[in-house]
């Protein structure tokens, strides 16, 4: 199943920089064994937020939930889920 998936990153402002910046590799490292795995397949910045847009293909939507709660900055993470499905047009 293919879904989109919008997320917004809450970390505090006041979060410890240094934190901060270790969480952000981390994130980068996640997101980079996902997209090797084929649950990443596409991801987008969202210009002038902290928000990012993301195609994500996984068996089902428990799958999906696993894969982003596996990343670093979960815990900070405003997530939207729409499953897609192909249009008739597509086929």
């Amino acid at each position: 199943m293919e879904f989109l998936v919008r997320t917004e990153n809450r970390m505090p402002a006041d979060f410890p920089d240094e934190l901060r910046e270790q969480l952000r590799a981390q994130e980068r490292e996640r997101a980079i064994e996902l997209r090797e795995a084929g649950v990443l397949k596409r991801l987008w910045r969202v210009p002038g937020r902290n928000a990012t847009v993301g195609l994500y293909e996984a068996a089902d939507p428990a799958a999906l939930h696993d894969a982003l709660a596996s990343l670093p900055m979960w815990r900070w993470m405003d997530i939207a889920v729409e499953a897609l499905a192909t249009h008739p047009q597509e086929r």
